[in-house]
């Protein structure tokens, strides 16, 4: 769909009422324990549609905490143990219209001072999520229960919060061996523990059949369970989950939430590519046999380099970051675990909403490093990705991203292989930014740096890991409108560039499919078919060729897409003149970042600035992201409210005739 059918689309929506995203509905946050009241800003409105947080304890053993609005504030369950629900002070304290509140104390939120805490929250919306409570009436034979997902409930974790019992887990994959059917049950599972499906229609009746003169019914406004879940005077929860249900997005459309399954070949592989998004958030559990209830999400790794795992059946601490185990692709994900086995998923969506400013998804940092481990450097947003370079010294540019993990590095200016990087460099991705360590990389007394943080979001930032495979084909991403410019690097071996396709090339060559230049280079651009497979990207895949730079077999490979997002990002080129030339990107502020680099003819560096080290009438710092070489100044760019100007000073970008292209951030 086009910027125009989307604009229009959301309009009629919204006449009819709001338009909702995942951002409005799930949260993953990050905190750190401070030992007193911490207002957590998530986005979720609680207090108004209610919901369930769940927090956990990362850096160390502790259990769960669930806590829902249906049975109030200081009221906790925990998935990891058959206890009955606990009422205690200071935990959780408030649920708020932008988030919650946590008391300061550690058990089970995890806010005592230094501790590393994770939350789930799932707001309560329509072929979403749900949260209903009951008490049993004791009566033989089968109940039904109202709710309100308005869709048939796919998974459903229920809790008996009186007694000490067992959790059940309803999954709708999870049927009597003979079924077929995806209405038809019989089976269970148990979050507290790795046990194997089993099966009885005194804990989730099949479909269909009758007791007690009720039938098991399973539809859009009603749930049955038996008689095991149903003793007189005991209270209950449960937590219903929709799936491919619709309902989200511009157009309401969208499905931001399924719940399916996957068998395991003889090796333990699996790959799940059916999802119809890139999840940021996942629990995957053998059903036939005994298995963790396994989470992980986005904000603690979920890609190829660092997967990071809590198990919901055990008080443990999170997993060391795992390399190929389970991991999040463009359209699903990809799970390396029991062999020959069948498992059971929850998956949710990664952020969908266009961003409405650059702030929102960009920020340049500049600082003096000081040597102090544990340094928080900020970004206001959660990032994805951070090129990183020292400015006065040789310190070469870094690139680290949350698909490789923060272990892992790329150098920008050079053809080496992803390597390690040094634990003293960044030691954690946080909520809001990265903590530093005392590396001269990243935070030496000696020295100043630059920072780029980067976010992932639809129309402006999309980043993909993939394996070739030798032929030409299509890969999926997620950046919702065809990019403007792509770099590719193979991550598993040296000798190979930064491949970089830019969307002004067209004007330059031709076939402008075939057009592209190294980023780790000066050279000019250049021609060579079997990069891109002679096709250009569009807004769901961009295409590889027979290249070993971009699609030798079995070779990784990282690609980082960017669109070009009206009043956000533009892209574009011009001819140098010798005197000032104005550039309209479209901006109201100017522009905050800039990369410029000469297309033809001849050699040229790639030029970077930004407003954190100073876009002003005058001389301006940059560097070239080709060199390790410390910073430079001199009159090149002068600011201008809708983009930026190319002074008459600034030679080596402005040379007459010459042909420049451009990426620029407001």
């Amino acid at each position: 769909m086009g910027k125009l059918a989307k604009a229009l689309t959301a309009a009629a929506g919204n006449a009819a009422g709001e338009s909702l995203y995942v951002e409005d509905v799930f949260s993953t946050y990050l905190y750190t324990g401070n030992s007193a009241n911490q207002t957590i800003i998530n986005g979720i409105d609680l207090a108004g549609e209610g919901g369930l947080v769940w927090t956990k304890r990362r850096d160390n053993s502790q259990s769960y905490g669930l806590f829902d609005t249906e049975r109030g504030v200081l009221k906790y369950i925990r998935s990891d143990t058959t206890d009955a629900e606990t009422t205690a002070s200071n935990t959780l304290k408030a649920f708020n219209s932008d988030g919650f509140q946590l008391g300061g104390v550690s058990f089970p939120v995890s806010n005592s001072n230094g501790e590393k805490g994770v939350s789930w929250t799932f707001r309560k919306a329509e072929k979403f999520f749900d949260v209903v409570t009951y008490t049993g009436n004791g009566n033989s034979g089968y109940r039904q229960i109202s709710h309100n997902l308005g869709s048939t409930p796919a998974a459903v974790i229920q809790k008996n919060i009186t007694d000490v019992k067992n959790w059940y887990v309803y999954h709708k994959d999870t049927a009597q061996p003979s079924d077929t059917d995806y209405a038809t049950h019989g089976a269970y599972l148990r979050l507290n523990t790795t046990a194997a499906k089993a099966f009885s229609n005194s804990a989730f009746p099949k479909v269909g059949t009758s007791s007690g003169g009720v039938t098991a019914v399973y539809d859009s406004s009603v749930f049955t369970i038996g008689e095991d879940l149903n003793a007189s005077g005991k209270t209950y929860v449960l937590y219903l989950f929709a799936s491919d249900a619709g309902g989200f997005g511009d157009d309401g459309s969208e499905n931001i939430i399924k719940c399916g399954s996957f068998t395991t070949n003889a090796s333990g592989n699996a790959v799940v590519s059916n999802l119809g998004f890139e999840p940021s958030w996942l629990m995957i559990k053998r059903s036939s046999g005994a298995g963790n209830w396994e989470i992980r999400d986005d904000m603690r790794g979920f890609g190829p380099g660092a997967s990071v795992d809590l198990k919901a059946n055990v008080s443990d601490a999170e997993s060391s970051p795992e390399v190929n185990k389970v991991f999040a692709t463009a359209t699903g994900f990809d799970a390396n675990v029991s062999s020959s086995s069948d498992y059971i998923y929850i998956a949710i969506r990664r952020p969908m909403k266009t961003p409405e400013a650059g702030t929102e998804v960009f920020a340049p940092v500049a600082y003096s490093g000081n040597s102090t481990a544990g340094r928080s450097i900020t970004s206001g947003f959660p990032l994805d990705v951070v090129l990183t370079k020292g400015r006065n010294a040789a310190i070469e540019p870094i690139l680290y991203s949350r698909l490789q993990g923060s272990a892992k590095k790329l150098l920008p200016y050079s053809t080496a292989a992803e390597a390690n990087s040094s634990t003293n460099v960044i030691t954690s991705f946080d909520q809001d930014g990265m903590t530093v360590g005392t590396d001269t990389d990243i935070n030496n007394s000696a020295y100043t740096y630059i920072d780029y943080f980067f976010k992932r979001a639809t129309g402006f930032m999309d980043a993909v890991a993939y394996t070739g495979t030798g032929s030409g084909h299509t890969i999926a991403h997620n950046l919702g409108v065809a990019p403007s410019m792509v770099i590719i690097k193979r991550r598993d071996q040296s000798g190979y560039s930064w491949i970089t396709w830019h969307s002004g090339y067209s004007v330059y060559s031709n076939p402008p499919t075939n057009a592209y230049m190294r980023l780790n280079s000066d050279a000019a651009v250049v021609n060579d078919s079997t990069l891109f497979n002679s096709t250009l990207p569009t807004e769901s895949v961009f295409s590889v060729g027979t290249s070993s730079e971009t699609n030798q077999n079995n070779g990784e490979y990282i690609a980082y897409l960017f669109g070009e997002l009206d009043g956000i990002s533009k892209f574009g080129t011009y001819t140098g003149t010798g005197a000032n030339i104005d550039i309209d990107c479209g901006f109201t502020a100017g522009a905050r970042f800039i990369l410029i680099k000469r297309l033809t003819p001849g050699s040229g560096d790639w030029f970077v600035f930004d407003t954190a080290r100073g876009i002003v009438a005058g001389d301006d710092p940059y560097f070239y992201l080709n060199s390790s070489a410390a910073e430079n100044t001199g009159d090149y760019i002068d600011p201008l409210a809708s983009g930026f100007t190319i002074t008459s000073g600034g030679f080596w970008i402005n040379i007459d005739t010459y042909k420049y292209m451009y990426w620029a951030i407001a």
